[in-house]
């Protein structure tokens, strides 16, 4: 009778205890949805509507600020450029930043710990913080003014957290894979390519998500290099629904709406993949 009772007592304490999990749970994820979902709302409000209900429904949605924001504010030169060059930065820091991790996890030499502690010192040491000689260095090359100059900062500020993320994920793959490929004829480019790639997906999946959101949001990088209107990006060119004297937050707003989109894409695309590169070697 005693053991009835202490095991219906341990059920009932898992169970509250599941159900406050439970609870806290779904209190964080509408602490983090509700600043989208009311963004959405205010995006189809007038600024006046915004101040005087900022937490209601419009009485009528005004989906003309959308337009106004793409077409009129010229919003989708930026969106273009924003695309162009979080797309390229990311193609060159997964292709470079997989091949260097392919070598640092493959094969054993003797400045291999020196050139994988070189790779990290980057994620300890911020590009920001060094802004002025990379700003003499961007002018000397003539690259002030151009969606080159970000991209190869992007690439560098990419590299290590890509190096990193990578050599650890491929360090697991079986060698006896990589030796049965050999006797079947391939080369080192084959493996990396065709056996260590795929068998990696998950973590480039993560690396992309963690590298594609911070270049997509950057703004600090292209407010210093790039100075022409039709060559700015997203953050910087949100920041001119920011005046001196007002602010039209209706048009800011639908222009924050538009500008989530592309990253709220790319993780729908990949989470599966995503959350499997967060859990890979926890289990084993």
């Amino acid at each position: 009778m005693n053991t009835d009772l202490r095991y219906s007592s341990t059920a009932w304490g898992k169970n509250l205890l599941l159900f406050t999990f439970h609870l806290l749970m779904g209190v964080y994820v509408g602490l983090i949805f509700y600043p989208l979902f009311n963004m959405v709302v205010s995006s189809l409000k007038t600024t006046r509507e915004i101040f005087q209900n900022p937490f209601g429904f419009p009485p009528l949605p005004q989906w003309r600020n959308f337009w106004i924001v793409w077409v009129e504010k010229g919003f989708y030169r930026y969106f273009g450029n924003s695309l162009w060059v979080t797309s390229v930065s990311m193609v060159f820091v997964l292709l470079f930043g997989s091949m260097a991790s392919y070598g640092l996890s493959r094969y054993s030499f003797r400045l291999s710990l020196g050139l994988y502690l070189l790779f990290l010192s980057g994620i300890m040491l911020p590009l920001k913080a060094a802004i002025i000689p990379l700003f003499i260095l961007i002018k000397n090359l003539g690259l002030m003014d151009r969606h080159l100059s970000i991209i190869l900062i992007f690439i560098a500020m990419g590299l290590p957290s890509t190096v990193f993320i990578l050599s650890g994920f491929m360090k697991t793959v079986p060698k006896e894979l990589e030796y049965a490929a050999r006797i079947d004829g391939c080369n080192d480019l084959s493996i990396y390519g065709r056996i260590v790639m795929p068998i990696s997906a998950p973590a480039i999946a993560l690396v992309t998500i963690y590298n594609a959101v911070p270049i997509w949001n950057d703004f600090f990088f292209p407010l210093v290099f790039i100075q022409s209107d039709r060559l700015k990006t997203l953050p910087v060119g949100l920041s001119s629904f920011f005046g001196q004297y007002s602010t039209n937050w209706s048009l800011l707003f639908s222009g924050l709406s538009i500008a989530i989109l592309p990253m709220l894409i790319l993780y729908l695309c990949m989470s599966n993949y995503f959350i499997r590169g967060m859990t890979a070697g926890a289990i084993k």
